[in-house]
């Protein structure tokens, strides 16, 4: 089942007959507080789960933080949506 996005919602795309969501997941690091970390975070209501990238965005704040990742254009978004789905099976 998705869970609850936890950070700013940045597009919805369209990929494979799905609709997806993509929110900004930033990283509960205490031990790094100059710095704000986060990852994407793909999910659609009819996946089971959701999925993540690495972290991929890392700024010394948060509105830079969120600013370059609403600078990620849909293509850009589309690829690492495509990165973190799990490959297809044979014969689908």
């Amino acid at each position: 089942m998705n869970e609850s996005p936890k950070g700013p919602h940045l597009a919805t795309l369209a990929h494979e007959g799905r609709i997806w969501d993509a929110h900004l997941e930033f990283e509960d690091d205490t031990s790094r507080r100059e710095t704000y970390r986060a990852r994407l975070r793909f999910s659609s209501p009819e996946a089971d789960r959701s999925y993540r990238t690495a972290v991929i965005i890392i700024e010394p704040s948060y509105e830079e933080a969120v600013r370059r990742a609403r600078g990620l254009d849909e293509r850009q978004l589309s690829a690492l949506l495509r990165s973190v789905l799990p490959a297809p099976e044979e014969g689908e």
